[in-house]
């Protein structure tokens, strides 16, 4: 049986209460599905007028990350990509904010500050707990519904379902991390959200190519989808792949999208997602 949604999660939302769709959904005919939790940039008007000017660019966006994983209509992907920005709610998080990484700085469901440590907020302006429940019933819950039921339809169609997980972010965040990341990020949970033989398909794919540097399991071991979803034994395998934006763009503050510079590295994902499948 597949993984359901939480069951401490609140529920449903009132349609009416949205402005837009929480997420776009692209079926495919393949066992994969591609979630893309980071790369949204709608904020809710109401929202945007009570964060500080400095952080409407919304810094901390997985940057283009749809347009690295075009080529998924070739391989049969289903594809469920969020549409707002992780500043209204980030749903790589766990909904009680349980740490990912103990003893680590980390972000909340509902951020108040950026990566480098810039309050979102005006003074005053902060949610409060209340908000807080409700953004994570109008936003959080219903695309964690639709994945439980995506990789649950998916394992009864084809009997098994890979879940990749899509992100992106700086190279360099000094109070994340220290140093660069490597290129690439793969995150297994320590092997607990994805099968031995499929991991290490990956690892063959990655270590066979010179062009990127990588790591498995690393800084990013993948948050609470690839925890929560990954599940080998019900036949769902779950990994999360962190790039450094540095591999396919120059980076900034909002930076423009080059193809012909991502190019290689869209190659190289098409490569491993087919790996993976």
């Amino acid at each position: 049986m597949s993984r359901s949604a939480p069951a401490n999660a609140p529920p449903q939302p009132r349609p009416q209460a949205l402005d837009r769709p929480i997420y776009e959904f692209v079926r495919g005919d393949s066992p994969l599905l591609i979630s893309l939790p980071h790369s949204g940039t709608h904020v809710p008007p109401a929202l945007a007028q009570r964060l500080r000017a400095e952080v409407l660019d919304l810094p901390d966006t997985d940057w283009f990350v749809p347009e690295l994983y075009d080529f998924h209509r070739e391989l049969g992907a289903s594809v469920l990509r969020a549409t707002h920005s992780r500043y209204v709610v980030d749903l790589n998080r766990p909904p009680d904010d349980t740490p990912l990484y103990p003893g680590q700085r980390g972000t909340t469901v509902c951020p108040t500050e950026t990566f480098d440590g810039e309050p979102l907020y005006a003074p005053g302006a902060a949610p409060t707990r209340g908000e807080i429940d409700e953004r994570l019933r109008h936003y959080w819950q219903p695309y964690h519904m639709r994945l439980a039921e995506l990789t649950a339809q998916l394992v009864a169609r084809h009997g098994h379902c890979v879940l990749w997980d899509a992100h992106s972010i700086l190279s360099t965040v000094p109070a994340l991390f220290d140093g660069r990341l490597p290129d690439l990020n793969l995150g297994t949970a320590d092997g607990r959200s994805c099968s031995p033989e499929r991991a290490a398909r990956l690892a063959e794919k990655l270590s066979a190519q010179s062009t990127f540097s990588s790591v498995i399991n690393g800084r990013f071991k993948g948050g609470y989808i690839t925890r929560h979803y990954g599940d080998p034994g019900a036949r769902i395998d779950a990994v999360q792949l962190e790039i450094a934006q540095a591999a396919y763009l120059a980076e900034a503050r909002t930076p423009q999208f080059d193809p012909g510079r991502a190019a290689p590295l869209r190659a190289l994902l098409r490569e491993l997602v087919r790996a993976a499948l």
